[in-house]
């Protein structure tokens, strides 16, 4: 029996906490700070994931054996390292990579680096600073339009920008690098070339050796139908994938994947985690256009869904280094999941709606995204608030459930796509 600690407070944590609660190695069940929803299957600590010291005495005061990391910032900030030289937390097990490893994310240079030593595919690039500015804008004339400019660091998911004029994308190239548009994320920019393409996300499962491919996803980041409008964190999301064929994920495997983490120990890089794979298919050949180093939301909300074992016996594989030989049963199952977001996002939005009617969702999953208790109510604490995930044995099925779901739960100001999947059934029909 085990205590497990998620850190975290988004929809993706409740999704993976919803998941360990369901395993009988459970004894207790922590996250921090976590949200509404969490609190219904763990008990909510007030703790900063990104507080160092605060999470190491939550962990010894709780007896905590495994921390699950859900979100990049503690990551890229280290906290893996952290445990490793901490005497208090040598012992306890902990899912994420090294520092280094999350370099993968939060350096769009780092990784770019990586493909290329790697013999990864991924779109062509260079990478400019202040110093370089002007080199940049001459290089930007060498590439054709869409012209394609990223911050380096972690920039909450604005840091890119697809830009169709040369003078606008020279002119947006300084921007970021000498007015610091996006602050320290874009002191480093790289220009890629852009790839036109459909997108997917996959999921690897490592212990820095074997790995396991989890279910792939594909989400919906703009908050307009259509695919229109600002990039948010994710509207909705859909697994498994009609284009993901078993000879597409095969390419993705031999090409990607297996390079990725024969990379990983080439380089020496610790890395016992999630790898989150942004690909794009272009023609019928898959290419990286970035990686993350933890799950995805809303992804992890159809992804958790669809898998039958036990997630504790997976993680405590990846600690052990024994997940060869764990066993991974997935859901045949359609899941889709639909967020609701607060009115303004992904803008300046408001927070404290109450939430009435979730007792009416009584087909779907849902998973907390942006919620907090206030006395015996639940109100909104975010500009996603809740991602509601429902079981089909088509796309149009389960995305009927997760929309009927959607329908009936009320608060201020709720807004959400009523097109996740559509594209996807039109694919199929084409089929």
């Amino acid at each position: 029996m085990m205590n497990v600690l998620v850190l975290g407070s988004g929809g993706r944590e409740h999704a993976i906490s919803w998941k360990l609660a369901q395993s009988s190695h459970i004894q207790s069940l922590f996250i921090a700070p976590g949200n509404a929803g969490t609190a219904a299957v763990g008990t909510n600590l007030d703790v900063d994931p990104e507080d160092f010291k605060a999470v190491r005495k939550c962990v010894v005061e709780n007896n905590i054996q495994l921390v699950v990391v859900g979100p990049e910032g503690p990551l890229v900030k280290g906290i893996v390292d952290f445990f490793k030289t901490d005497k208090n937390l040598q012992g306890v097990g902990i899912i994420g990579p090294s520092q280094v490893g999350a370099q993968l994310e939060g350096s769009k240079d780092f990784a770019k680096k990586f493909m290329q030593r790697h013999h990864i595919p991924t779109a062509k690039y260079a990478s400019f600073t202040k110093e370089t500015v002007e080199e940049g804008v001459a290089f930007l004339k060498t590439m054709k339009a869409p012209y394609v400019l990223k911050a380096d660091g972690l920039a909450a998911g604005k840091g890119v920008l697809i830009i169709e004029d040369l003078k606008t994308a020279q002119d947006e190239l300084r921007s970021m690098l000498l007015d610091q548009k996006f602050g320290a994320a874009s002191s480093t920019v790289v220009i890629e070339e852009f790839l036109k393409g459909i997108e997917c996300s996959v999921f690897v499962l490592t212990d820095g050796h074997s790995y396991k491919i989890l279910p792939e996803a594909k989400d919906y980041k703009r908050i307009g139908v259509g695919d229109t409008g600002l990039n948010t964190g994710g509207m909705g999301a859909i697994s498994p994938v009609p284009f993901c064929t078993p000879e597409f994920m095969d390419k993705i495997e031999s090409r990607i994947i297996i390079p990725t983490i024969k990379g990983l120990k080439a380089d020496e890089i610790e890395y016992k985690g999630f790898i989150f794979v942004g690909i794009i298919k272009v023609g019928n050949d898959p290419y990286v256009i970035e990686y993350n180093c933890r799950m995805g939301d809303p992804e992890t909300e159809v992804v958790m869904p669809r898998i039958k074992s036990d997630l504790l016996n997976l993680l405590e594989g990846v600690v052990t280094q024994t997940l060869s030989e764990c066993d991974l049963h997935v859901d045949d199952r359609v899941c889709s999941t639909v967020v609701t977001v607060s009115k303004g996002y992904p803008e300046s939005y408001e927070k404290g709606k109450e939430i009435k009617g979730l007792h009416r969702a009584d087909e779907a999953i849902v998973f907390h995204s942006g919620t907090k208790k206030s006395g015996a109510k639940i109100v909104t604490n975010g500009g996603r608030v809740l991602a509601i995930s429902a079981y089909g044995y088509s796309i149009n099925d389960a995305t009927k459930k997760s929309f009927d779901a959607a329908e009936s739960i009320e608060y201020s100001g709720k807004y959400f796509r009523e097109d996740i999947g559509k594209d996807l059934i039109k694919m199929l029909e084409k089929i």
